[in-house]
């Protein structure tokens, strides 16, 4: 018996909605379309093809102790898109619908989400999650261990926490844990783990969590190192991520950025980052062709001003698709 099919919403096309005047083809609410996984899947292999995977859960934010509310993010990035203009041609999106997680088992819902990452990658399909908290990213790792359980896998977070926290009680996992699981899956499997942490706020991470990512040998950006001009240090950063590994899984936390870019999240940041920090490595990264499978996470639109955080994680989005390789893959 399977999880995914247990937690699992297909696609609703009423939340791709734009201006009726609008000319054909020129906007993602016209160019989207909807893949109900319960149905056989038929893509073409001949053009890239994302598939934007809701991830609807808040349980490891409440675990966390943190602000809960982003189990709404990913109807709010949805609409949130649906209006960005679409300046590239040869890809397919889709919006491939949503996990949910039941009655706080978060587990049982990581694993959902594992399951249908997988499906997706297997049918050569790059997913684009829309979180939920930073919990998606445990499940989200599973679900490309599953696929490429060899092949050396580069870790990039952009986040204010390492999110390397001790386990709770009963060996549960929260939004404050999930790269400290990879951790321990890589020391088990006697992989080499290879995590990258961009725009670490010293404020927001207590010491021990820093000899934890030293202990693991994570590499960390600090945001101070961004904010004093230190862009080049990220590039040089990224470069060597890229040249080191076959692959790479891309996680981004919206409580990166600065609370005046991103209000709306689990927890401010009032010395975050600006999005022309993070977007030119964005970027850098997703013309890479090594790129494997991207998440955003961390919209609680409740408290989001005119919509502004929505806008800024449809942005990221918008980037991603507009900047990744569009050579073919080797592996």
């Amino acid at each position: 018996m399977t999880a995914w099919n247990t937690h699992y919403i297909p696609p609703d096309k009423i939340q791709w909605r734009g201006h009726y005047d609008t000319p054909s083809g020129s906007s993602f609410f016209q160019i989207v379309q909807t893949m109900n996984l319960f149905e056989p899947i038929t893509v073409s292999t001949q053009q890239q093809v994302f598939g934007l995977l809701g991830f609807k859960c808040d349980e490891g934010i409440r675990r966390n102790h943190g602000r809960i509310g982003a189990t709404e993010g990913p109807s709010a990035i949805r609409q949130a898109l649906a209006t960005f203009p679409v300046q590239k041609e040869n890809f397919s999106c889709f919006d491939v619908g949503t996990i949910f997680c039941q009655d706080g088992d978060l587990e049982t819902a990581q694993l959902a989400l594992a399951e249908t990452i997988e499906i997706l990658l297997h049918e050569g399909i790059t997913p684009i999650i829309l979180g939920g908290g930073h919990e998606t990213a445990w499940g989200h790792y599973q679900g490309i261990a599953k696929v490429y359980p060899q092949q050396t896998l580069g870790i990039i977070s952009f986040d204010a926490h390492i999110d390397m926290h001790p386990m709770l009680t009963g060996d549960k996992g929260s939004a404050g844990t999930a790269f400290l699981q990879m951790a321990k899956a890589h020391k088990t499997e006697n992989r080499p783990f290879d995590y990258n942490c961009i725009g670490v706020q010293h404020a927001s991470n207590i010491r021990s969590l820093f000899d934890t990512a030293k202990s693991y040998n994570g590499k960390l950006i600090l945001a101070d190192e961004i904010h004093e001009g230190q862009l080049e240090k990220c590039f040089d950063f990224i470069d060597r991520v890229i040249d080191q590994n076959e692959m790479i899984y891309l996680s981004l936390s919206l409580d990166v950025f600065s609370a005046a870019h991103a209000p709306a999240v689990s927890s401010t940041q009032p010395l975050g980052l600006t999005p022309w920090h993070v977007i030119p490595l964005l970027r850098q990264l997703a013309a890479s062709n090594k790129v494997i499978s991207y998440d955003i996470v961390g919209l609680c639109p409740r408290y989001d001003i005119d919509h502004i955080t929505a806008k800024l994680a449809a942005n990221l989005i918008y980037e991603i698709i507009h900047h990744h390789s569009e050579q073919p893959r080797t592996w």
